[in-house]
This record gives C-alpha cells, sequence and structure tokens, in this order.
C-alpha cells in the first residue's frame, strides 16, 4: 500500500488511523474494517487526505472516500453510477449520474467479497478511463 503526504505534511496514513482512533467507537469499528478490505482487495491502493479531512483510497483515479458522521460511516465511490452491483451494496445517492454510496448504520455488516468485488471494479473503470484519455500517437 502507498500513502500520500496530507496538506498537513503527516503520512494520510497517520492521519487515517488518527481519525479511526478518535471515533472510539461503531464508527472507528467500521471505518478500520472497511480500510482493511480496501486495502486487501488491492495491496497497491493509496491512501489521502483530501478535503479538509476524509479519507481516500486511490488507484489510477479516486476509488472511494470514507466519511463519518452521526448514525452512519458513508463510502463514496467515484465513479459507482458505472459500476455494476449485483449484491446490492449501494444504498445511498443512488439518483446521482456519477457517484453511489454504501451508508453503514451500527450493527451492520457487509458483503466483504461484494465489497472488495466493487473496489476492483473501480479500479478497473479508472484505468479504462485513463486509457480513454490518452491522446493516440501520431504516425510520423
Amino acid at each position: 500500500m502507498k500513502t500520500s503526504d496530507s496538506p498537513e505534511g503527516r503520512p494520510a496514513s497517520e492521519l487515517i488511523d488518527k481519525r479511526i482512533a478518535d471515533l472510539a467507537d461503531w464508527r472507528g469499528e467500521t471505518l478500520s474494517r472497511m480500510r482493511k478490505l480496501i486495502k486487501e482487495a488491492d495491496p497497491d491502493v493509496v491512501e489521502e487526505w483530501k478535503w479538509m479531512g476524509t479519507p481516500t483510497w486511490s488507484h489510477d483515479g479516486i476509488i472511494c472516500t470514507g466519511e463519518s458522521y452521526k448514525s452512519v460511516v458513508k463510502l463514496t465511490f467515484a465513479k459507482g453510477a458505472s459500476l455494476q452491483d449485483p449484491r446490492k451494496l449501494f444504498n445511498s445517492s443512488l439518483d446521482g449520474n456519477v457517484r453511489r454510496a454504501i451508508d453503514i448504520h451500527e450493527g451492520e455488516q457487509v458483503d466483504a467479497g461484494a465489497f472488495k468485488a466493487l473496489i476492483l471494479a473501480a479500479i478497473a473503470v479508472n484505468a479504462a478511463n485513463g486509457k480513454a484519455k490518452a491522446k493516440p500517437k501520431r504516425a510520423k
């Protein structure tokens, strides 16, 4: 796993560790569990700290963010509308044209295999979009 430095000059992984510890309840446990699944799905994932304190995971572009609120941990997939979700993990932001999110409430469990499949699908979409944007070389 790679990590980027945050604007504060500290490694993003350290700031994410601190966020999880500061939550000190089911939200921290949930964010930690989902982070572990992201790393298992993609050992090359890059952890980032964006937008004044949002844990973000990237590979060839943003995969998802992990936010915590009073009653929910929200994992927002940047290009979620482009992903197949046969296990129906997405349960929030369903009307958007681009993003989709998974809201996890206290006591809920997310299917680990289905979640890892979404992570890998998001990486594939990022990689495909990167190739589509690359300009073709002109023949001389």
